[in-house]
């Protein structure tokens, strides 16, 4: 028989927790599931994770983990790296979702570890954004790169235009790269 991986299991979990608490929440999704798509069983996420709070906060800090490693600050080019995490929640949306619902069901687990955001705000402290303290022009920059994603989907489609055409999307992605160029650069 084989030797049992338990990094490898842990992380198939992880994955797996990802997924289900981004489509379903803390408080819907289930162990039964992620047990399941994970290949393993329900003892073997206890045993890693102690109880289901558990499991979501770990879930949560992976996706944001993830995300951070896939779409790091960049301080000499805020506009390149605002369009990035455009697209980045486009193309892998289970960061944002997983954090909304922290911020619904478990505030106290809701945000990146302090360390992660001393990171980036200690990369952003250079940046030329003037009044702008770095935490303002971090806070501004994530909000203006999900703000597509947030939106009521009735809202987006108020003008009669689809929201999922791609020439919509490329125009706002243009819009977020434009608005982050003025804050991050601003005329004087």
């Amino acid at each position: 028989m084989p030797a049992r991986d338990s990094q490898a299991t842990k992380a198939r979990i992880l994955e797996a927790a990802v997924t289900e608490f981004a489509e379903h929440g803390l408080a819907g999704g289930r162990i039964e599931r992620i047990a399941r798509e994970a290949g393993s069983n329900v003892r073997m996420i206890y045993a890693y994770f102690d109880n289901k709070d558990g499991l979501f906060d770990a879930a949560l800090t992976s996706a944001i983990q993830s995300m951070a490693a896939k779409v790091a600050p960049r301080p000499e080019d805020l506009p390149g790296w605002a369009g990035d995490l455009f697209d980045y929640h486009r193309a892998e949306p289970a960061a944002l979702r997983i954090n909304m619902w922290a911020q619904l069901e478990r505030p106290e687990a809701a945000s990146e570890p302090l360390e992660s955001y001393l990171a980036k705000t200690t990369a952003l402290a250079g940046a030329d954004a003037a009044p702008l303290t770095a935490v303002d022009l971090l806070v501004f920059i994530y909000a203006v790169s999900q703000a597509w994603y947030l939106t009521p989907v009735g809202l987006l489609k108020a003008d009669g235009a689809n929201p999922d055409d791609p020439r919509r999307i490329a125009a706002h992605r243009e819009a977020v790269v434009a608005a982050v160029t003025r804050i991050a650069r601003p005329v004087t």
